[in-house]
């Protein structure tokens, strides 16, 4: 096997590993942070790059720096936000891959962030982005020290990887709706497990249907601008609320 068969064998192995990595982080113990740090590592191992940074946008669309491989990468990032003006940028509105393989030969194109990038020792850039259908959810930024051009091959590979970040922030955003969804149904079934208790105990009191119950609670939490499950409560508590609704019921 010639060296050129070697170091590809090398580079589709330790890709495969990254990808095995990456997979089992979704599945276990998912932290979205540490997920995209060990992403921007990762890039710089395959990639054959000297940073990486990745930057996501809030729900107001609003990019915010999450993971950087280097210190130099991450305050370039930031100068990048502050400045509002990169590929990074560019590439995050445009939704499309953006690449400078010298940015000295182009500073015009980001004048303050090409002069930046060069004293924090890089002369090329590439961005990919962080993409699920029509949806940018943000950028990836590579960093190289020396000018160069990114072979097919790299730049199919490094947008492979920006969407394993957005399957990874999908996910964790899915996980949390979901927990949403079913902390508020539970909160739905407690509450409602309450109110039967609260009708029953206000049925029994009055000498009344638990139907009837039920009705006296809700209208007195709609008069008195309060959730049912509050009321219930009171009624349980055996605090003056069930007094009153007593009183109500007998008027």
């Amino acid at each position: 096997m010639n060296l050129e068969m070697k170091v590809k064998t090398v580079l589709n192995r330790r890709t495969a590993q990254t990808f095995v990595e990456l997979a089992d982080t979704l599945v276990v113990g998912f932290d979205v942070i540490d997920f995209l740090q060990t992403l921007a590592e990762r890039c710089v191992d395959l990639l054959d790059v000297d940073a990486a940074g990745i930057l996501l946008a809030d729900p107001r669309g609003s990019l915010t720096l999450v993971a950087a491989s280097t210190e130099q990468a991450r305050l370039l990032e930031l100068f990048q936000l502050q400045d509002e003006e990169g590929p990074c940028l560019d590439c995050y509105y445009s939704g499309q891959p953006v690449t400078c393989s010298d940015l000295a030969a182009h500073p015009q194109q980001w004048p303050r962030f090409a002069a930046e990038a060069h004293r924090a020792g890089f002369a090329a850039v590439q961005a990919f982005p962080l993409r699920l259908r029509d949806q940018v959810l943000g950028a990836m930024n590579l960093f190289s020290a020396t000018t160069k051009a990114a072979s097919l091959d790299h730049a199919s590979l490094a947008q492979a990887l920006a969407d394993v970040a957005t399957i990874g922030i999908t996910h964790e955003r899915t996980l949390r709706q979901h927990q949403l969804v079913t902390e508020q149904l539970q909160h739905a079934l407690n509450s409602r497990i309450v109110i039967e208790q609260a009708s029953g105990t206000l049925a029994e009191r009055g000498q009344i249907p638990i139907a009837e119950a039920f009705a006296l609670l809700r209208a007195y939490a709609r008069n008195h601008n309060q959730r049912l499950s509050a009321v219930a409560r009171q009624v349980i508590n055996q605090d003056a609320v069930v007094a009153e609704l007593l009183t109500s019921a007998s008027s």
